[in-house]
């Protein structure tokens, strides 16, 4: 197959861009700095700028398929100018990519866009598929205006995959990788008591879903959630970390310390959802690493 790339040269889209050579794949990833991504990723690399014009057609004319990944990242202290940015380089990006796809031709027959189950925001223990509608808060409205700029390619005739990925178990990156320092020290805990709920997956599972949305057919369309079987409590993925690094995991982190730290996006941290991956496995998907003690001790290794 032939498949372009936004956003490869992050954690995630690196090892995408990996899998889909392994395989045989041929990848044009799209990138401010084709010349360092090229470098990077050793794959042809052109060049675009996501807010400021539509996506070069050159590159996404007779592609069988793109992968949308790019955007402004999510973990970081939120002020006016970060919030301005999250939604710009979501509502934006998505749109010019959308505007690249209507300009190329032949046009791509499938679009396997980045969401996250952010989409749900903060409904305590209530079990959350697909069919659950987006919740009110700035970062479910974030990708409810990323979803629905994605969507908009169904209208060109392209079938539109969307994503919603919970915590990704990669050392190399996301939030996994900030804990490690923590629990490697032995301070790390269970976040504001540890109740609420993460929806976590292993990015080789993550990567193979993309694959699988990427290959399927019709049936493969809409909204699936990117998140292992069974999510975990804060408190118990904090003891399985914990064991899997054979170091302590009682510390308790406050909820104040938290939003000292990160602000209003500490919510992401010290509320969280439960999330099931109900399309994935109606479709037949089958994890690899389904079981939160296996999958971090392969993440970490």
């Amino acid at each position: 197959m032939r498949i372009t790339i936004t956003g490869a040269t992050g954690v995630i889209g690196g090892q995408m861009t990996a899998a889909l050579r392994e395989r045989g794949d041929e990848v044009t990833v799209l990138s401010r700095d084709p010349g360092k991504a090229h470098a990077a990723l050793g794959v042809e690399a052109v060049a675009w700028d996501p807010g400021a014009a539509p996506a070069p057609a050159g590159a996404l004319a007779g592609r069988d398929g793109v992968i949308h990944l790019a955007g402004e990242d999510v973990a970081q202290r939120w002020d006016d100018d970060t919030k301005r940015r999250l939604l710009a380089s979501r509502e934006q990006g998505t749109r010019n990519l959308v505007a690249g796809l209507e300009a190329a031709n032949p046009r791509p027959a499938t679009l396997v866009s980045s969401s996250a189950v952010g989409w749900y925001g903060h409904r305590g223990d209530e079990v959350l598929d697909e069919s659950a509608p987006a919740a009110d808060d700035f970062l479910a409205q974030v990708c409810a205006v990323w979803e629905r700029e994605a969507a908009a390619a169904e209208g060109l005739g392209v079938r539109v995959v969307r994503i919603r990925t919970g915590v990704v178990l990669d050392k190399g990156g996301g939030a996994l990788a900030k804990m490690l320092p923590f629990f490697k020290l032995g301070g790390g805990g269970p976040v504001a008591g540890g109740r609420q709920y993460m929806s976590w997956i292993h990015v080789d599972d993550l990567v193979a879903l993309y694959l699988a949305a990427l290959d399927g057919g019709e049936a493969w369309s809409g909204p699936v959630n990117a998140t292992a079987p069974e999510p975990a409590t804060n408190k118990a993925f904090s003891k399985a970390l914990g064991h899997a690094l054979h170091r302590p995991a009682f510390a308790p982190v406050p909820r104040l310390a938290v939003q000292a730290l990160y602000g209003e996006m500490s919510q992401i941290v010290v509320t969280g959802q439960r999330v099931v991956p109900e399309r994935a496995a109606a479709l037949g998907f089958r994890f690899a690493h389904p079981e939160l003690d296996e999958a971090l001790r392969s993440a970490l290794a």
